[in-house]
């Protein structure tokens, strides 16, 4: 190590042995230890586990769809956002355990009796206790993520009893939060690389703009145009009618997923190898024949539209995902078949609306 970097690992070990994260260690274990510059340019103290990784037996705890997190939200007006400090830090790691989470530096061996950063299960762990200390509340007025807690509401007086419930249960549990990184009674908040509101969510300005910022080889510009036109979406409610249009290509297979004629999630991919020696029927039935065993349990319709008048959906099946441009308007179908569009889109899509609308005319 440099020896701007040994007197850091000096600092840090002090730091970790004084709060009671670390102690001296006479494990045979020993794992090896290297900095990493954070965006601030100060250092953050990491241990390889690889080798420890190995041989571990993988926790196959499910860690949630970000997306799926985000469909309770529907009805919420006012957010607070709490992040915990040093969060893996607050669970304790079992005694048998503690010898193997052992790292060598120059200064001695040294252990953690607290969960380190670097270890293949300790996102699932965590996850974990997350969900069980606020289970009674998930779904309800509470998301979690890790060490990220969203407290969502209808109005204030209902949002100053859920954040009440929420930090008695912190400290109940002996959680602890970083207050510079927590926003209480909000609007709009910034969660999970996403910003929430009561009208919809999108991408995170913020994360729009370090890729704006990125320096990618040229055969990627398609992709960061993709990732800066993230659409904006609508959360779902339940017990109103969802309408999913889908369409084939010999390109490949789209969808859309909307709810009162406004976009709640769409999806795309090519065409398997195999796929594309499908006749045109079998094509037109690909996008839900695998969903069909499924779908029989429900009360559902299944329309034919021509591939003019399914706009959305045939654009997502002949076109390649960079090409798409964000929808981020309303998007709707009325009861005579006409399509309202108001779609900010490329101008091909465009003269694919206006197509449809005079041919639905006759």
């Amino acid at each position: 190590m440099a020896p701007t970097e040994l007197k850091e690992l000096k600092a840090q070990l002090q730091e970790l042995t004084y709060r009671g994260f670390t102690r001296p260690s006479f494990s045979p274990w020993g794992a090896p230890v290297l900095f990493v510059k954070k965006k601030d340019r100060t250092l953050i103290m990491c241990i390889d586990y690889r080798q420890l990784n190995k041989v571990t037996v993988k926790n196959k705890y499910p860690l949630p769809r970000i997306d799926d997190l985000f469909d309770q939200l529907k009805g919420a007006s006012v957010f607070s956002k709490i992040d915990l400090k040093s969060g893996y830090y607050q669970l304790r790691v079992r005694e048998s355990d503690i010898p193997k989470k052992a790292f060598r530096t120059r200064y001695g061996h040294y252990e953690f009796l607290v969960m380190p950063f670097g270890l293949t299960n300790a996102l699932v762990v965590f996850m974990d206790l997350m969900n069980r200390v606020f289970r009674p509340y998930l779904d309800r007025f509470v998301v979690v993520f890790i060490d990220d807690i969203l407290v969502y509401s209808r109005d204030e007086t209902e949002h100053a009893e859920h954040l009440r419930l929420v930090l008695q249960i912190l400290r109940e549990k002996q959680l602890y939060a970083k207050f510079s990184k927590c926003e209480f009674w909000l609007k709009e908040v910034s969660f999970l690389g996403h910003v929430i509101s009561a009208s919809g969510i999108w991408v995170d300005p913020s994360k729009i703009l370090a890729i704006l910022d990125w320096k990618p080889p040229r055969n990627v510009s398609e992709l960061k145009t993709l990732l800066t036109e993230a659409p904006v979406l609508v959360q779902p409610e339940l017990g109103k009618e969802f309408v999913i249009f889908s369409d084939t290509s010999l390109i490949g297979l789209g969808c859309v997923l909307m709810q009162e004629g406004k976009v709640v999630a769409y999806a795309s991919r090519q065409l398997k190898p195999h796929e594309k020696n499908y006749p045109t029927y079998d094509l037109e039935l690909a996008a839900i024949r695998r969903w069909l065993e499924l779908l029989k349990d429900y009360e559902l319709v299944i329309d034919y539209h021509p591939g003019k008048a399914n706009v959305v959906a045939d654009a997502l099946s002949r076109k390649p995902l960079f090409a798409l441009r964000a929808m981020n308007a309303k998007i709707g179908i009325t009861e005579d078949g006409a399509i309202n569009a108001e779609l900010k889109v490329r101008p091909w899509l465009e003269q694919q609306i206006r197509e449809a609308q005079t041919l639905m005319m006759f």
